[in-house]
């Protein structure tokens, strides 16, 4: 069966805009395809020590994460899904390192997340920040996954595990690692006409990021229904004076109307429609606002239910699998490099 992979760090609590950007797609592709498809879920925890987190939360974050794929709609009764933490599978790492001595520095040198990372931390860069590309190579390599849905902010690493995948194949004249799907049939396998990007609330030019200092950017899973219902009435939008669709000249109140479009599993021409010609944004801003909110409450009230003990039973079982299959992988790999027979 083909593999389906994505992840998703829990060090920072997610946004609505990770919710419909990634949760979401990756629910829907899982109700799709997880008839004939491994759907592998993984929580990337390793990568969240490239920037600085509270170690002291963190473990207990990394449930809540596992339990919102749940409340998201996440069947966890489907032998063919797996939720498995990074860390729980050692072969990541050993892979990462091979990988690590058939990548070029200067390759790894280009990536432009390390480059905006790096000016905002300063103060803690750390070897880890420039080296997580690989890591995430190995994470995509270690299970042969095709399709990995993914922020278009990250479509230059899987460009670079396709290389490092093209690289050794070719080297070692050895079907070693399935080649991932490129970036335009990635977003085809979506449903997306191009990668989701749900804006800053305050700087709508910008992606909603959960590392944002500024609350108000952003609107958190775990945001209080009627405080994120007051961060959409405050939101950024521009002085046009005429609700139009345009991310380009009018981004802010573009997002709204996404965002709304999304939320109510609605098209996107059609919220455009409801709007066409209005002049007063408080009543669409009304309207999400409300949205937003009654979606946090059930979504919310959902997480709730789940328990620890459940969480762990589903990560239990996913790391078993994600064991057996990355062995062998691995150990395959460590054949054609001369270190096992």
């Amino acid at each position: 069966m083909q593999t389906i992979l994505t992840g998703i760090r829990t060090n920072e609590e997610p946004t609505i805009g990770n919710f419909l950007g990634s949760y979401l797609p990756m629910i829907r592709l899982s109700h799709e395809h997880g008839a004939n498809s491994n759907i592998n879920m993984f929580i990337p925890d390793l990568h969240s020590f490239t920037t600085p987190i509270d170690h002291s939360k963190f473990y207990d974050q990394t449930i809540k994460g596992v339990k919102y794929y749940i409340a998201a709609g996440l069947d966890t009764d489907n032998p063919n899904i797996h939720i498995y933490r990074q860390s729980r599978v050692p072969a990541h790492c050993e892979l990462a390192w091979i990988l690590d001595c058939f990548t070029p520095f200067g390759e790894a040198s280009r990536m432009t997340q390390f480059k905006e990372k790096s000016e905002e931390h300063k103060d803690s860069v750390t070897v880890g920040l420039f080296n997580y590309p690989v890591l995430m190579a190995a994470d995509i390599l270690l299970y042969d996954a095709k399709y990995v849905p993914l922020g278009e902010d990250q479509f230059q690493h899987l460009e670079l595990a396709r290389n490092i995948a093209i690289r050794m194949n070719n080297k070692f004249k050895e079907d070693l690692f399935t080649l991932p799907a490129s970036e335009a049939e990635q977003v085809k396998f979506m449903h997306l006409e191009k990668a989701l990007r749900i804006r800053s609330l305050t700087e709508p030019t910008k992606k909603m990021s959960k590392s944002s200092k500024n609350e108000k950017s952003k609107i958190s899973l775990s945001d209080d229904p009627k405080a994120a219902a007051k961060k959409i009435m405050s939101a950024t939008t521009d002085s046009e004076g005429v609700i139009r669709f345009d991310m380009i000249n009018q981004p802010g109140i573009s997002n709204l109307m996404l965002i709304e479009a999304l939320f109510t599993n609605r098209e996107l021409q059609d919220v455009i429609s409801d709007y066409a010609g209005e002049t007063r944004y408080g009543e669409l801003k009304s309207k999400v606002a409300d949205t937003v909110s009654h979606f946090l409450a059930d979504f919310q009230e959902k997480v709730a239910g789940i328990t620890d003990e459940q969480v762990e039973e589903v990560l239990a079982k996913g790391e078993a699998y994600a064991n057996e299959v990355s062995n062998q992988k691995l150990q395959q790999v460590q054949k054609v490099l001369g270190l096992r027979k």
